[in-house]
């Protein structure tokens, strides 16, 4: 292997341009570079590597083999380059004093507010920057370091991020005050099997949607969706107008509304849990006093 690589990101991005648009005047204005400097480049990038990346014709630019294995191995070490100027650069800015959190449905209606005030209690000169995201939006979100960490459905199995549980909560379902079952003290599963359900809606319930129709299908049936919301407050809404039943967190308890009874599965195994989650690659100065704080001084599971 010929360890004396005598090109840079000059030819890289000059390459990755043409591998994109496969057309050589193309690539060049978009990189503003004239036509020959640019020939040159691409020129320099497969004397030093000694393959030919690209196949020329009168008509048509095609990659070769080899030019379509360094392309992939380009876009990664682009890609991992970015991110290294990104860090450096929240590095740089040392403690700023502000953290970014996003949550999801089930952690704003439980434990993320008691989370919330006890580190504003305790560290009140931090700004925390709220904001609303599904738990399947959360995974790249992290990733990418858009948020310090966040609030949403587990398990979460990411390389490179760290979780912490919060809690641990029964599925509960949601009835109408009317409904022959509202009264009961629990509900097995396999009861709803005929009932008409209200779920919420795929772009921002994707994981407990998932979780919903794994655990109607483990007792043997299918859900029938009547009708969706893209709110908790839309769900109850739905099911206090007697349209249909929903499953939800026992953080339902939380919320006040009439017309709904909310009444827990049978099987106490039916449990919903709730986890932060964070890159573990960059940590701030003041997202270590989050971390701190919900790994060593709460109690809420």
């Amino acid at each position: 292997m010929n360890n004396n690589i005598k090109f840079d990101l000059r030819h890289i991005r000059a390459f990755i341009a043409v591998a994109e648009t496969l057309h050589f005047k193309k690539a060049a204005d978009i990189l503003c570079i004239t036509q020959p400097a640019f020939s040159r480049l691409i020129k320099g990038l497969e004397e030093s590597i000694g393959a030919e990346l690209f196949k020329r014709t009168t008509r048509q630019v095609e990659l070769t083999d080899a030019g379509r294995l360094f392309l992939a191995e380009c876009q990664d070490a682009l890609s991992h380059l970015e991110r290294g100027v990104h860090l450096a650069q929240l590095a740089a800015q040392g403690d700023i004093g502000r953290i970014t959190v996003a949550y999801n449905d089930f952690s704003i209606n439980g434990v993320l507010p008691e989370i919330l005030d006890r580190f504003k209690e305790k560290y009140p000169d931090i700004a925390i920057d709220l904001t609303y995201m599904p738990s399947h939006e959360q995974y790249q979100a992290i990733k990418d370091y858009d948020i310090d960490v966040g609030f949403l459905i587990g398990p979460l199995e990411l390389k490179g991020v760290e979780t912490h549980r919060l809690a641990l909560e029964r599925v509960v379902v949601i009835l109408p005050r009317r409904h022959p079952l509202a009264t009961r003290k629990s509900i097995k599963i396999e009861e709803l099997a005929e009932e008409r359900f209200i779920l919420g809606a795929e772009s921002g319930w994707q994981a407990f949607r998932t979780y919903t129709f794994e655990l109607c299908l483990k007792s043997g049936f299918t859900p029938y969706v009547i009708q969706e919301a893209t709110t908790s407050n839309g769900i109850f809404g739905l099911v206090a107008a007697n349209m249909g039943i929903s499953l939800y967190s026992e953080c339902a308890k939380s919320f006040k509304r009439e017309g709904i009874a909310i009444v827990p599965l049978a099987n106490e195994q039916h449990r919903i849990e709730t986890i932060a989650a964070w890159n573990q690659s960059y940590i701030s100065s003041s997202f270590k006093l989050f971390r701190d704080l919900l790994q060593n001084e709460l109690d809420i599971q």
